[in-house]
C-alpha cells in the first residue's frame, strides 16, 4: 500500500468537531442557511458556537502529536543523513525509516517555532511542505498547529457549479496593501456585484516581494507577503459568510526557478524522460513517482480540507506529462471526489491547450465524474479576434473565420474539436464536446494571462470601443456557460496588468531579457528599440504599475460600467441560472463575418436566443428571435424589435420563450 492510500485510509481529511462556550462578543452565531453565512454584526451573534478544527493528515511536513510534541517528516532518497534544526538549538538527528524517509518526534516543542532540515552536515533547507514560511522561500519554516484556528462555518456546504460566477484575483495587486485582509474588506462588495465564487492566482510560496504566482516552491505556504496562515483562513471563513465560493489556482506542471530545493536532496521529484517549458518534467510517472503523485494529491487535499476551500484551477495541465494508467490528473480527481465530495460542493477546473473534453465527462445524472469545467480559451479567442481585429501568435488560428469559431463556442464548448492548428504546426487539437453540458466551459473576455501575456499588459478598455466591449459583456455575462471576470473589469478599470516578479541577480536578467525577446517575433516588436519599451517583469515600478486603482469607481463612465454588471448578473442569477439544467440542444447561425444568432432549446418547447453584432454596420437577421427580450445593448428598446429584421451594430440582444408560450 501507497504511503498516500495507507495515511488517506488511517487519518485523512478527519474534522474534529468541539463546542466552546463564548461571551455574545467573543465569535459570531453559526445556526447557517444554505448560501450564506452570517455577517459578524452585533444582530448576528450567539453565546455558543460549534466549532470546526480542519486539519489534513499526510506524510509530508510536520504533524502535531499533541499541543507540545510534533513529528517531523522529509522524504530525501539523495541524502547520507539529515538533521533537524529548531530555533537555535543544537541540530537534531533525524531517524532514517527507509525508502529515503527521515524522521523524528520532538518535545518539548510550540507553535511558532522556526524549524530547518540540515542534508549531510551543509545544506540547509526549509520543509517543502512548510505550511508557512514568514522570512521567505530560502528561510527557516514556521511550525504551524492547524488545530489552533477555531473554524465557524460548518454549515458551509459550497454552492451548485451552475450558480458560479468567478471573479479572479491576484491578492496583491487588488487592493493597495496587498493582503488577504484587504481583501476580505472588499468580500461584501463582491457579493453585492453578483459574483458567487473568487478565484484567488496561486499563492505558494515564491522568493521575492511580489509574483504573478506560478513561480511558486513551498506548495503548502501561504506567501508571507500576502499575511498569515490565519489571515488566509480569515478570509475563506469570511467569503463563506457572504455566500462566496472561493477556489485557488495551483501549480502541479514544475515548480519555481528559484528557491527549489528539492533537486538537491530528493531528484526523484524530476525526471528526464519528459521535458517541459520550465525544462525537466516533474516525474508523475517513472521510479519513486508514488510519492511525488503522493505529494501534490495531498496539496490538492490540503488546500480544500485545512483551508476550506470550494475548488482548485488547475495551472496548464497540458504540460504535465505522465503515461501511466491511471495517470495522475484522472487519480488526483478520483481522489478529491471519494475524500470530500459526499457532503460539500467541490469543484476542479482545468486550464488545458488540449481540449481534452473526455477529462470533463459527467454520468447519466448529470454529475461530474472528474473535472467539472476548463478554462475556454477558444471563446476568449475568437471574441478577441472580432474585437480587436489582431492576428498574431495563436490569434492566427481564429482569423480566417472568428464568427464560426465563437458559434461553436456558444453551442459545443470547443471551437478546436478535433481540427488541425496551423499555430500548432498542423497538429489536431481538441475532442468532440457538443454532448458536454455549457457549464462545463469557463468564458472570459479577459484574465491574467490573456491580459499580461501582452508586452505591455493592456485592459479591453483601451483596445476596444465602448459600444463594442458592452455587446461582448452582454453575450458573456448572460450566455449558458460560467463566466470569469478579471479584477477591475466591472468598472473598466485602465490600470494594465503587466508580467512582474521579483527575482534578483542573474535570473533577473535573463527574465527580463527573455520577456523581451519572446515579443520579437511579432511586428511590431522586430525593432530592438520597441522591445526595450516593454516593462521589467523585476522592476519594482512594473508591479505598481497592476495595482488597482478603486478611485476611478466615482468616475461617471466607470459608474456606468459598473452599474451595467450589476444589472447583468443580477438578470443571470434571477432568470438564467435556472434554465441551465432544461437546455437539450444548441444551435447557432452566421449573420455576417462579424454577427450571428443562436439559440438554446429548452425542455418544454422554450427557447434563449441571443443575437450579437461586433460590427459598426447593421446586420440582417435570418429568422425572428422567439420570445420576450430580456435584455438589449442600446437605450432604446425600439431597436431591438426583432420585426424590424436588422440588428444594429454594436449589439447584443437576449430573448427567451416561456416553455408555454406559442411560437
Amino acid at each position: 500500500m501507497s504511503i498516500f492510500r495507507e495515511f488517506l485510509t488511517q487519518l485523512s481529511c478527519r474534522v474534529v468537531t468541539v463546542q466552546r462556550s463564548q461571551s455574545e462578543t467573543d465569535r459570531p452565531a453559526c445556526s447557517l442557511p444554505a448560501h450564506k453565512l452570517p455577517i459578524n454584526d452585533e444582530h448576528d451573534r450567539n453565546p455558543v458556537c460549534t466549532s470546526m478544527i480542519r486539519q489534513h493528515h499526510m506524510p509530508f511536513g510536520t504533524e502535531f502529536m499533541s499541543e507540545d510534541t510534533v513529528c517531523f517528516h522529509l522524504w530525501a532518497p539523495a541524502a547520507r543523513h539529515v538533521q533537524l534544526l529548531i530555533d537555535n538549538d543544537a541540530p537534531l538527528s533525524m531517524q532514517a525509516t527507509g525508502g529515503g524517509w527521515y524522521q523524528r518526534i520532538h518535545r518539548p516543542i510550540l507553535p511558532g517555532s522556526r524549524y530547518s532540515f540540515q542534508i549531510d552536515d551543509g545544506m540547509r533547507v526549509p520543509d517543502p511542505a512548510s505550511r508557512y514560511n514568514p522570512d521567505d522561500a530560502h528561510a527557516a519554516s514556521q511550525l504551524i498547529n492547524p488545530a489552533a484556528f477555531d473554524w465557524c462555518d460548518d454549515e458551509w456546504h459550497g454552492r451548485p457549479w451552475e450558480e458560479a460566477v468567478i471573479y479572479e484575483i491576484h491578492t496583491g495587486t487588488f487592493t493597495p496593501q496587498g493582503t488577504f485582509a484587504a481583501l476580505e474588506q472588499k468580500l461584501g462588495y463582491l457579493a453585492d456585484l453578483g459574483v458567487t465564487a473568487i478565484e484567488l492566482m496561486p499563492i505558494a510560496d515564491f522568493p521575492g516581494r511580489c509574483n504573478w504566482g506560478y513561480d511558486g516552491v513551498l506548495l503548502f505556504a501561504p506567501d508571507s507577503t500576502y499575511g498569515t496562515p490565519e489571515d488566509l483562513k480569515r478570509l475563506v471563513q469570511s467569503a463563506h459568510r457572504h455566500g462566496l465560493m472561493v477556489l485557488l489556482d495551483v501549480v502541479y506542471n514544475h515548480f519555481g526557478p528559484e528557491g527549489n530545493y528539492l533537486h538537491r536532496y530528493a531528484p526523484q521529484f524530476f525526471t528526464d524522460r519528459h521535458h517541459t517549458p520550465w525544462g525537466q518534467a516533474i516525474n508523475f510517472d517513472g521510479e519513486c513517482s508514488r510519492i511525488v503523485r503522493d505529494f501534490f494529491i495531498h496539496n490538492a487535499l490540503y488546500w480544500l480540507e485545512e483551508y476550506h476551500f470550494d475548488g482548485l484551477r488547475l495551472d496548464a495541465v497540458h504540460s504535465i506529462m505522465d503515461d501511466s494508467q491511471p495517470d495522475f490528473l484522472k487519480e488526483l480527481a478520483q481522489q478529491v471526489r471519494s475524500t470530500l465530495g459526499a457532503n460539500r460542493h467541490v469543484h476542479l477546473i482545468l486550464e488545458n491547450d488540449h481540449n481534452a473534453a473526455h477529462r470533463l465527462q459527467r454520468n447519466l445524472q448529470g454529475k461530474c465524474t472528474g473535472f467539472t469545467a476548463q478554462w475556454n480559451d477558444d471563446a476568449h479567442h475568437a471574441c478577441h479576434v472580432l474585437l480587436t481585429g489582431e492576428r498574431d501568435g495563436y490569434y492566427a488560428d481564429y482569423a480566417g473565420n472568428p464568427v464560426l469559431h465563437l458559434g461553436r463556442c456558444l453551442t459545443e464548448g470547443f471551437a478546436y474539436q478535433g481540427e488541425v492548428s496551423a499555430y500548432r504546426h498542423g497538429a489536431p487539437r481538441g475532442e468532440p464536446s457538443a454532448h458536454l453540458p455549457a457549464s462545463a466551459f469557463v468564458w472570459f473576455l479577459q484574465n491574467h494571462d490573456q491580459v499580461g501575456n501582452r508586452a505591455f499588459g493592456e485592459r479591453l478598455t483601451t483596445l476596444v470601443s465602448p459600444e463594442a466591449l458592452r455587446a461582448a459583456v452582454i453575450l458573456l455575462l448572460l450566455s449558458p456557460s460560467v463566466p470569469l471576470l478579471f479584477m477591475g473589469e466591472e468598472w473598466g478599470a485602465r490600470e494594465p496588468f503587466p508580467f512582474f516578479c521579483g527575482f534578483t541577480g542573474e535570473l533577473a536578467q535573463a527574465v527580463t531579457t527573455g520577456r523581451r525577446r519572446e515579443f520579437a517575433r511579432f511586428a511590431g516588436f522586430h525593432d530592438p528599440r520597441m522591445q526595450q519599451e516593454i516593462p521589467d517583469p523585476c522592476a519594482a515600478s512594473t508591479f505598481a504599475l497592476a495595482k488597482l486603482n478603486w478611485q476611478t469607481q466615482n468616475d461617471p463612465l466607470h459608474r456606468e460600467w459598473l452599474a451595467l454588471y450589476r444589472t447583468l448578473l443580477a438578470l443571470r442569477l434571477q432568470t438564467i441560472v435556472p434554465l441551465l439544467s432544461d437546455i437539450v440542444d444548441s444551435r447557432f447561425e452566421i449573420l455576417t463575418p462579424h454577427a450571428l444568432q443562436a439559440a438554446w432549446q429548452l425542455a418544454g418547447h422554450g427557447q434563449l436566443t441571443v443575437t450579437v453584432n461586433f460590427s459598426d454596420k447593421p446586420a440582417k437577421l435570418l429568422h425572428r428571435p422567439q420570445g420576450q427580450l430580456l435584455f438589449f445593448s442600446h437605450d432604446h428598446f425600439e431597436q431591438a424589435n426583432p420585426a424590424s429584421g436588422i440588428l444594429p451594430a454594436f449589439s447584443a440582444a437576449w430573448y427567451l420563450k416561456g416553455c408555454h408560450e406559442s411560437d
